[in-house]
């Protein structure tokens, strides 16, 4: 079973990195950025694909767009100096808080 968390990990960090490029892109006006940003995505699909064999769509779901909206929060802040207050650092705990809840409803139902 981990071996499904390793592939939606490695999903998870190549749609953050793929995002991230895509900001480092420019609007797809530098080359070798905006190439990253589809090569990224493009490695993505297979990676979430195979964590599908043996986590719950629901889970994993929740799991790759909540880490991967936390993480891309936290890259904006300390790559490209967006703001962050109180009601930011409040909905990223709440997204972590759901993902936690959303795996302990499967560990909950045995």
């Amino acid at each position: 079973m981990l071996l499904y968390w390793i592939y939606l990990l490695l999903a998870i960090g190549c749609e953050v990195l793929g995002t991230t490029l895509m900001k480092i892109s420019n609007g797809f006006t530098k080359l070798i950025p905006s190439i990253l940003v589809v090569v990224f995505y493009i490695l993505t699909l297979p990676f979430f694909t195979l964590a599908l064999k043996k986590i719950n769509v629901s889970v994993a779901y929740a799991v790759w767009s909540g880490i991967g909206t936390a993480s891309i929060a936290i890259i904006g802040y300390i790559l490209f100096k967006e703001q962050m207050n109180p009601v930011k650092i409040a909905a990223i705990v709440m997204i972590i808080a759901g993902i936690v809840m959303l795996n302990l409803s499967d560990v909950t139902r045995g």
